[in-house]
């Protein structure tokens, strides 16, 4: 299925009628459109994502090609797009994302929805470590990951060539480099008390800067399957009346929910996903709560018998202490405050000598014996650092690559890990 599924659903509304594909190609058309002449147009925009895109819309249906599509409908469509596009940004709404910003970002070649099929993602991480390779789990990392181990604390200046980690736990680890790959989130949330001293002013402009939201996903697994072989999954479209009976109700965040996806692979699961401050109170929820939910959503849009499902799970980006949201973006805050990837990214260094040589002896220029040069002792990675592919996981993987090869090139050591000879510092 991969990328179909999210190009060939069906916009249901919310008294079961389907609408026609004639007219919701047509309403796909010129969203998608607008995805083509918004990387000339952004480049000058001064204002926010959701004030373009808004613009864009409604200008193309005023053509007199469009003249005969149903106002409610194009509209019910549009609040709908717009959610998609919230959880493309993680973005609580598109009036927070910056236009400008959002070319920022830059599509990643090839099927960004390829998968493992029926071996998790986990088998991405069993790649990168080879373990596969040398049959066990942690791969190349065997015997060097302690698990469980809460960092409560990094001092990065206790002397000119290591950093003390405090742990939770009481444990003191110190080392000579530190890479920071927590979230976004966590860093806006724990940056005061976990860095001693405070970090650097820019960073924290960065931290504070950068736009960090929530996206979370609900799987229902049925015990048979009960749409059609073609169909690959629907979006809702609320219709006023209807979207009014829940609103101030205890059902009121199922208004965020904004579509359920076939899954490949998965023959019985449905995948829906939910956005902003719904997304962040649906994981507050009971189970059971969030279940009823989505058999109401289920049995609100579809024409069909629905079955009681056989198992049930969602995601709870924000409430996990680990993460506290799902992904960056950049806002219009971002721009306000003129910040960027490449300061979070950005190391603290100490002023020191430069590493020794193969011999023993300093790599300092001999005609210059005092060169001193920048160590970096914490690095960040992480897709909040990367300044093209944030917010997906390969940006997180070359954000990771960058640093190691920040420390190679800092120790003068090629890629078969030998000594190579350093640039004049």
């Amino acid at each position: 299925l991969t990328g179909d599924v999210y190009e060939n659903y069906q916009c249901i509304r919310s008294n079961r009628e389907v609408v026609p594909e004639s007219v919701s190609q047509r309403l796909k058309d010129i969203v998608n459109d607008s995805l083509v002449t918004r990387q000339m147009e952004l480049r000058n925009c001064n204002g926010s994502l959701g004030s373009y895109l808004t613009n864009k819309f409604y200008e193309a249906l005023r053509r007199p090609e469009n003249s005969d599509i149903d106002m409610a409908i194009a509209r019910e469509f549009f609040e709908n797009y717009q959610k998609f596009e919230n959880s493309v940004e993680a973005s609580d709404t598109l009036d927070e994302v910056s236009g400008r910003g959002y070319l920022e970002y830059w599509e990643c070649e090839g099927d960004i929805l390829l998968n493992w099929k029926d071996k998790g993602f986990i088998e991405f991480l069993r790649l990168i470590t080879k373990a596969r390779e040398l049959d066990n789990e942690l791969g190349v990392l065997e015997k060097r990951v302690l698990l469980e181990k809460r960092v409560t604390q990094i001092h990065w200046r206790r002397n000119d060539y290591g950093v003390d980690v405090k742990c939770e736990d009481g444990e003191k680890i110190i080392a000579e480099h530190v890479i920071f790959t927590a979230s976004l989130g966590v860093l806006k949330e724990q940056q005061i008390t976990l860095f001693e001293p405070k970090l650097p002013v820019e960073k924290q402009h960065a931290i504070d800067g950068l736009a960090f939201g929530t996206v979370n996903k609900i799987f229902v697994e049925f015990p048979e399957k009960f749409w059609p072989d073609d169909w690959t999954g629907f979006t809702m479209l609320w219709r006023e009346e209807d979207i009014n009976e829940i609103r101030g109700t205890s059902r009121a965040w199922l208004e965020d929910v904004f579509g359920f996806y076939c899954v490949s692979y998965q023959p019985k699961i449905l995948s829906g996903w939910i956005i902003g401050a719904n997304g962040r109170h649906m994981e507050t929820l009971p189970d059971d709560e969030v279940l009823a939910g989505c058999m109401y959503l289920f049995r609100k849009f579809l024409q069909w018998d629905i079955p009681n499902p056989c198992s049930f799970k969602t995601s709870a980006w924000h409430t996990n202490a680990n993460f506290r949201g799902s992904y960056s973006f950049r806002s219009m805050n971002t721009e306000e405050i003129g910040t960027s990837a490449r300061e979070l990214a950005q190391p603290l260094t100490v002023v020191t000598s430069p590493p020794l040589s193969n011999g023993g002896e300093s790599n300092a220029n001999p005609l210059y014996p005092q060169t001193r040069c920048d160590k970096p002792i914490v690095q960040f990675a992480g897709e909040a650092t990367s300044d093209h592919y944030y917010s997906t996981v390969h940006g997180a993987v070359e954000a990771g690559w960058r640093e190691a090869k920040r420390l190679t090139d800092f120790y003068g050591m090629s890629r078969n890990g030998r000594k190579e000879p350093r640039a004049q510092l």
